[in-house]
């Protein structure tokens, strides 16, 4: 089991995400992290441990300063608890990330074919397989010419491919 959150808003997402990330630590405490959009990109802090101690410290010194955001906290069943195995989890440019609760029964299946396309993987996770994989329909999607957007485009094509059941933020 994992929290998962997100927001969009006029406020600085992180201190929202700290908060709601904290209500949700009985869902998972074996890791915190968050990614947050701001005028240079996307930044993503994460920590193994409790929230308090873990998360927060790192970014007390700088908290990325934009108003969109996901967080998540992880209790772990795919790699053990650590910095690396925490979310989010970006795909292969740098600049998806995701939050993930649940299991991707198939991650294997999928990593083998990312990995034969070229992709590196930093985790142990099935999120990152996932991220991964949003990441290479949103480069099928990205700059064409529709009414629907590309991510959302890409997290269903990638959704499709999938076995499990998971409730995700992207």
């Amino acid at each position: 089991m994992c929290g998962i959150i997100g927001y969009i808003g006029k406020k600085s997402a992180v201190p929202i995400l700290l908060e709601g990330l904290r209500r949700l630590e009985y869902r998972g405490y074996d890791s915190a992290g968050v990614a947050v959009l701001d005028e240079t990109g996307l930044l993503v802090r994460k920590r193994k441990g409790k929230i308090d101690e873990g998360l927060a410290r790192a970014l007390q010194p700088e908290p990325p300063a934009g108003q969109v955001g996901i967080g998540h906290t992880r209790w772990a069943t795919h790699g053990p608890p650590s910095d690396g195995n925490s979310h989010p989890h970006l795909d292969q440019s740098g600049k998806i990330a995701v939050v993930h609760n649940g299991v991707i029964e198939n991650y294997d299946r999928l990593k083998d074919k990312l990995i034969k396309l070229g992709h590196t993987f930093q985790s142990e996770t099935d999120t990152e397989v996932l991220a991964h994989l949003i990441g290479e329909h949103f480069k099928k999607h990205r700059g064409k010419n529709s009414s629907v957007n590309p991510l959302a485009l890409a997290v269903a094509d990638a959704l499709r491919e999938v076995i499990g059941t998971y409730g995700i933020a992207v």
